[in-house]
């Protein structure tokens, strides 16, 4: 059986099992070449199967980001792409190579923005997270311009989470527009735990 052949959709599942199960064989043996099978699939298979490609990918990705590393321009590609599943499910897969593939990440930077923008709440999560990951990777001087730009514009809900998140990497250079941003935007939160998160963090950012 190929390894196409062993995806849920193949199988006419719903559910995720055979996709997860199918990654941890593939990370298990270290399977190149079901990695460009699957990444083919996600270039120009039908959708179900692209998205299940993907799911197998980003899997992969998460318990070993070497192997996928080189499925970059897939990624970046997938991200274009009208499909929303194929857009939330590339940015899974980059945000688990960010650290491993920075400077590719760096250079598809409006790419990656532009999808997040477009895209659903997981989208910009992991959107979120790539640029946290490349500012720890030595790329602050992009990555947290963009972070305090898109925390600014971020919806209630997730705000909280993303300035957390974002703490640690922000730069002194940074620091004055980061808490402009908290304390602009402490008004919008109603939910009281959400604006005790907030409240605390500019306390410990100001101490």
């Amino acid at each position: 059986m190929s390894v196409l052949e062993r995806l849920s959709s193949a199988l006419d599942r719903r559910d995720e099992a055979p996709n997860v199960a199918l990654a941890e064989e593939i990370v298990a043996g270290k399977d190149a070449g079901a990695i460009a099978e699957l990444a083919a699939a996600v270039r120009s298979g039908p959708a179900r199967q692209a998205n299940d490609a993907l799911k197998v990918l980003y899997e992969v990705g998460a318990r070993d980001p070497a192997l996928v590393g080189g499925q970059c321009p897939v990624f970046i590609e997938a991200l274009k792409s009208k499909n929303n599943r194929q857009v939330w499910g590339a940015m899974t897969a980059l945000d688990a190579v960010a650290e491993q593939r920075a400077a590719t990440l760096v250079a598809e930077l409006p790419a990656i923005i532009e999808a997040a923008d477009r895209g659903s709440v997981i989208a910009k999560d992991h959107c979120n997270s790539i640029l946290i990951k490349l500012a720890r990777a030595g790329y602050g001087d992009k990555a947290v311009p963009l972070l305090v730009e898109r925390l600014a514009h971020a919806a209630p809900n997730q705000f909280p989470t993303y300035a957390e998140d974002m703490a640690p990497v922000i730069t002194p250079e940074q620091k004055p527009g980061f808490l402009a941003v908290l304390t602009q935007r402490l008004g919008d939160i109603v939910q009281e735990s959400k604006r005790k998160r907030v409240e605390k963090l500019l306390a410990k950012m100001n101490g």
